[in-house]
């Protein structure tokens, strides 16, 4: 009687107990629009120009910044520093892929205080690019940041900047190169 008892409650309990074992997760397979993220995995420095505009003055700017994948491989995590007529400040970028949206997105913050998302960067042939829509003293301004991969080592920028229907003003340009 005592072993049908002891029986009984195993089989009663069995599938409970299976039920709440953890089953090993298994991640989706990294699909090419991740992988081509590793391009930026390494140390790079920038230099360039600001022409001034909406986001300040004319100026010399310089940057270095370390990225690696973050675990799991599907995001890359980019710190750093630039220099440019403002000042210093330094940054941590998360760089990812939407497969939902199929885009590119970067999030950004800054030692400023400043946050920053962007989604829906696309990236055709070697050529990276985001548009952005932000509000500047209350009225719309876009942005346009676009990269050029050139090499595995070298990658050319351009940012440029529309006032309501105005067109596109380059803002800054330079280059950006990886060390290491």
């Amino acid at each position: 009687m005592k072993y049908q008892i002891g029986a009984v409650v195993l089989l009663l309990l069995a599938p409970c107990l299976a039920h709440g074992r953890e089953q090993p997760v298994v991640a989706p397979k990294l699909g090419p629009e991740v992988q081509k993220l590793g391009y930026y995995v390494g140390t790079w420095v920038g230099q360039g120009e600001s022409r001034g505009g909406p986001l300040g003055p004319a100026g010399k700017l310089s940057s270095r910044m370390t990225c690696d994948w973050f675990i799991g491989g599907y995001q890359v995590i980019c710190r750093g520093e630039e220099t440019g007529p403002t000042g210093t400040r330094g940054f941590l970028n998360i760089l990812s892929y939407d497969e939902k949206a199929r885009t590119y997105t970067e999030y950004a913050i800054s030692s400023l205080g400043d946050s920053e998302y962007d989604p829906g960067g696309s990236l055709v042939g070697n050529r990276l690019t985001y548009l952005v829509h932000q509000e500047i003293d209350g009225k719309p301004v876009k942005f346009r940041y676009m990269e050029m991969h050139a090499s595995p080592v070298l990658m050319t920028y351009r940012a440029e900047a529309a006032r309501g229907g105005s067109p596109w003003r380059v803002i800054a340009e330079g280059k950006i190169t990886n060390i290491k």
